[in-house]
C-alpha cells in the first residue's frame, strides 16, 4: 500500500481506523518506505545538471566533467535561520516571495549600500557592499584573500561581523589582526566546518555581516561527501544564499582557485553567487589586483589595485606613479601606454625583447597580455610595415605583474618590439594610445581626453594618438604635444624618424 491508498484508506474508514482492535485490522501491517536520495549529474566545468552520466557536456563541450552527487533531502530550504529581519529589504522580500507582481507597482529605490571603507573594494563592488547579497572572492593560495577580507573587516566597527574560518585557528587569526594593527569590539570569530553549527551561532549572534572562509572546508549534514566535493560546495553554497536573501544580511564567500586558473567546485557556484571578484597578481611582485568577473549590482570593467606590505594591504590610489618608477632612458624594447581599465586611466610599461631564434620553431610568450593578439600584430607587422620577424623570438611582458585587457595599448606593443627589433631606444617622454587594425591603420580609441590628461599629469611631453579621435577634440586644453596617426607607418616615423 503506498502513501495515496493509505490516505484514501483511512478517509474512508475512520470509524474503523478510531479502533485499532477492529477486527479488520487484524492482519493489516502498514509499511512506510522513504524516498530513495536522488542521484544527479553535474559537469564541474559549466554546472549543466543531467540525469544520467554522459561523457560530453552539451553544454560546454568538454569530456568526462560529468560528476555524481546526490541531491540532499529540503532540511535547508528554509534557509536554516532568519535572523535580522527587521531589515526593510528583508521584509520586502518576503513580501513578495510567491506573488505576482505588476512592474509598475514595484518600488524602485535602492537600499543604502555598506561603505567598507576601502576605495577599491567599494569600487569594485559597484560602490559598496548591498545588503542581502553573496560575494564570492577568489584567488590562488597565499595571494592575500584572508588578509584582505580581515583587514576590510576590522575597519567597519559599526557592524557586528561574523568571521567563520574554517581553516585557521582563532589564535592564528588573533596574530594576523595583531600584525595588521587593527581591532574591532564587534568583530566575532567562529572556527568551525559544519553548516548546521554555523547557522546556529549565526541565530544566537545575529550579525549584520558573515563571512565564510573558505567555502571548500564548509560541510552540512545531508550530504554524504567530504567537505570540497561538487555537492558539498552545490549545497553549502545554496543554503547560505538562501539566508542572505530571507534575512538582509550580506554573505562573503572566499573561495580557491585551480590549477587551471578558475574557481574550485562547480560552475554553478558562479551563477548562485550575486558578484564574484578575483584577487589575483604574481607572489614575486608586491602588486595585487582585485578584479570584477561578475557583478549584477555594477560594472565588470573595474580594477582594484593594492601593495602587498608587511602590516597588510596598501591602497594604490594612482597606480600610474607606481608603475612607473624606473627610469629607462636609453634602453630599447620599452614602451609607455596610456591605457584604462574600468573609469581609471592609469600609464603601463610594455616591454619587449626581439632576438634571434635559437631553434628552428621561433618562440612567442606574452605576460599581462592575450598571445594570440601578439601573433596578430607582429601578422601586422610584417605584411604592413615590411618587418621580417619571423625567424625570431619575441617576448612581451607588461611590467609590474599587471594583465591588461584595453586595445590601446596595441601601439605600444608594436612600438616596443621594433625597438627591440632595431635595438633603438624610445625617447623619454613619449607615450602613446591606440588600437591596430588587420590592415596597419590605428583606429580610435574611448576616453582619449582621460588618457592625455593622464599622461600630461605625470609630465609626459610627447603622445600618439589615432587620427579619428581628433574630431571634437580640443587640443588647446593640454600642454602636451600631441600626434595624431591614421596608419602604424606614421607612428613608427614618429618615434624614429
Amino acid at each position: 500500500m503506498d502513501f495515496t491508498d493509505f490516505t484514501d484508506f483511512i478517509q474512508n474508514n475512520q470509524k474503523i481506523c478510531a479502533n485499532p482492535y477492529h477486527p479488520r485490522l487484524k492482519n493489516v501491517t502498514f509499511a512506510f518506505v522513504m524516498a530513495k536520495d536522488k542521484i544527479a549529474y553535474v559537469c564541474s566545468n559549466c554546472g549543466q545538471e543531467s540525469p544520467k552520466w554522459i561523457g560530453k557536456c552539451p553544454a560546454c563541450g568538454q569530456w568526462n566533467t560529468f560528476k555524481e552527487i546526490k541531491v540532499a533531502p529540503s532540511a535547508l530550504k528554509s534557509g536554516g535561520v532568519r535572523g535580522g529581519l527587521n531589515n526593510h529589504s528583508a521584509q520586502q522580500h518576503a513580501a513578495s516571495a510567491g506573488r505576482v507582481l505588476r512592474l509598475k507597482d514595484i518600488s524602485s529605490h535602492d537600499d543604502p549600500r555598506i561603505d567598507m571603507h576601502d576605495e577599491e573594494l567599494n569600487r569594485v563592488l559597484g560602490g559598496g557592499l548591498v545588503p542581502g547579497s553573496i560575494v564570492l572572492l577568489g584567488g590562488e593560495p597565499g595571494i592575500g584573500k584572508s588578509t584582505l577580507s580581515l583587514q576590510t573587516m576590522l575597519r567597519l566597527p559599526e557592524k557586528r561581523i561574523l568571521y567563520v574560518s574554517g581553516e585557521e585557528s582563532a589564535h592564528q587569526l588573533k596574530m594576523r589582526a595583531e600584525r595588521l594593527g587593527e581591532n574591532n569590539d564587534n568583530f566575532l570569530i567562529l572556527c568551525e566546518n559544519s553548516l548546521e553549527t554555523i547557522f546556529d551561532h549565526i541565530k544566537a549572534e545575529e550579525p549584520e555581516l558573515v563571512i565564510i572562509d573558505s567555502i571548500q572546508t564548509i560541510m552540512t549534514e545531508d550530504v554524504e561527501s567530504s567537505a570540497g566535493s561538487i555537492a558539498q560546495v552545490r549545497e553549502c553554497a545554496s543554503a547560505l544564499l538562501r539566508f542572505a536573501k530571507s534575512s538582509g544580511v550580506p554573505v562573503i564567500l572566499i573561495g580557491h582557485i585551480t590549477k587551471e586558473g578558475t574557481l574550485a567546485g562547480p560552475k554553478i557556484l558562479e551563477h548562485i553567487v550575486d558578484t564574484v571578484i578575483q584577487f589575483e597578481g604574481d607572489q614575486h611582485y608586491m602588486y595585487r589586483i582585485l578584479r570584477s568577473i561578475k557583478n549584477r549590482f555594477g560594472s565588470t570593467s573595474e580594477l582594484g589595485i593594492y601593495e602587498m606590505q608587511q602590516n597588510g594591504l596598501r591602497q594604490v590610489s594612482n597606480p600610474s606613479e607606481l608603475l612607473l618608477t624606473q627610469d629607462h632612458e636609453g634602453l630599447s624594447g620599452i614602451a609607455i601606454s596610456s591605457a584604462i581599465e574600468g573609469v581609471r586611466p592609469f600609464l603601463v610599461e610594455t616591454q619587449a625583447l626581439v632576438s634571434s631564434a635559437a631553434y628552428g620553431t621561433p618562440q612567442r610568450s606574452a605576460t599581462g597580455f592575450d598571445q594570440r593578439r601578439l601573433n596578430m600584430l607582429l601578422a601586422v607587422l610584417e605584411k604592413r610595415v615590411g618587418f621580417k620577424l619571423m625567424q625570431k623570438d619575441v617576448f612581451i611582458n607588461i611590467a609590474g605583474g599587471l594583465r591588461v585587457t584595453d586595445l590601446a595599448i596595441d601601439l605600444s606593443v608594436i612600438a616596443a618590439v621594433l625597438s627591440s627589433n632595431v635595438d633603438t631606444p624610445i625617447e623619454s617622454g613619449w607615450c602613446m594610445a591606440g588600437e591596430v587594425g588587420l590592415s596597419g591603420e590605428v583606429r580610435p580609441v574611448n576616453r582619449i581626453e582621460q588618457r592625455v590628461a593622464e599622461a600630461e599629469k605625470l609630465g609626459f611631453t610627447d603622445i600618439i594618438i589615432p587620427k579619428y579621435n581628433m574630431s571634437g577634440f580640443d587640443p588647446k586644453k593640454y600642454h602636451i604635444t600631441l600626434h595624431p596617426v591614421r596608419k602604424v607607418e606614421e607612428a613608427l616615423r614618429a618615434l624614429f624618424g
